[in-house]
């Protein structure tokens, strides 16, 4: 059952979606909810109001637990569809933990969609990377998605992620489809596992030279922590992938979503407007100072 206090929401919502006004708060509905890793959920959200949200892969949303705060989390479910929405939230925090502890049926509230995409169709009819690190795949998946939806229009493409451990692997499944039915070069490597792991072990950095690709036609998306997506960014440069061509997702502190804090700010730009994803050739001379 719906309450008054959600229908006159879901009006108010109604009013500014028509307006395109992304500020105003919109009222979500746990549908679903699934334990990823031992410390990451993926939530499952409908729009009280019955309007999906049009979103770019590569974008975020700020999410909201009535009572304790607000975050910004990447998207996570599939551009290509509309429904669901999803945001896949590791647990860091008093925010996160009571996002991730939010049952079905529980109400959230959603700003957004906010930030910059992918753009993985400028890859189109060339070779296609994508390199993450740990939860840095979540934002990676919906550009993932939307390049399989057009498979055919792409050569050859490659995931190569590196995690933790191999509990911490996320999307396990997908990751197997993605590698034996849709023609994904799947490469998964660990920092560290039990005597029972078969996989590789080592820097995500080590795989880059494992795999074929035409560095003058090739679109790179790399998302995961900083130090990580530098030494991935030297080694594609160093492979000939121009650095236009290489397109990292910050996300580096942010939290109002709008550029009036300044928590994100690196030098002239705010991550959570002008980015989150932006190319090398932006970020390299800000990424080798520290404390920008």
């Amino acid at each position: 059952m719906t309450s008054l206090a959600e229908h006159d929401h879901a009006d108010a919502a109604a009013h500014a979606l028509a307006a395109g006004d992304a500020m105003l708060p919109r009222p979500y509905r746990v549908v679903r909810t699934r334990q990823d890793t031992r410390d990451t959920v993926t939530l499952q959200l409908e729009p009280v109001d019955g309007v999906p949200l049009k979103f770019s892969a590569g974008q975020f949303t700020m999410l909201h637990a009535f009572g304790v705060g607000e975050v910004p989390i990447s998207i996570s479910g599939d551009p290509t569809k509309e429904g669901l929405l999803e945001h896949t939230i590791r647990n860091v925090g008093s925010v996160s933990g009571a996002l991730v502890a939010a049952a079905p049926g529980t109400i959230l509230a959603v700003r957004g969609p906010f930030g910059t995409g992918w753009d993985v169709s400028d890859g189109m009819g060339g070779d296609v990377v994508f390199i993450t690190g740990g939860i840095g795949l979540a934002p990676l998946r919906p550009a993932i998605l939307e390049l399989l939806a057009n498979r055919e229009k792409y050569n050859r493409v490659a995931l190569l992620y590196g995690a933790r451990t191999p509990d911490d692997i996320l999307f396990g499944d997908e990751l197997r489809k993605w590698a034996d039915l849709l023609g994904i070069v799947v490469e998964v490597t660990v920092d560290s596992g039990p005597h029972s792991w078969r996989g590789r072990v080592g820097l995500v950095t080590q795989l880059i030279p494992r795999i074929a690709f035409d560095p003058a036609n090739t679109v790179a998306l790399v998302c995961g922590p900083e130090v990580m997506m530098r030494a991935c960014a030297t080694a594609l440069r160093g492979r000939g992938v121009p650095a236009a061509s290489i397109r990292l997702s910050m996300e580096r502190n942010m939290k109002c979503g709008v550029g009036l804090c300044g928590h994100c700010q690196l030098r002239e730009l705010f991550i959570c407007v002008d980015g989150p994803v932006l190319t090398y050739e932006r970020l390299a001379p800000l990424m080798s100072r520290w404390e920008l």
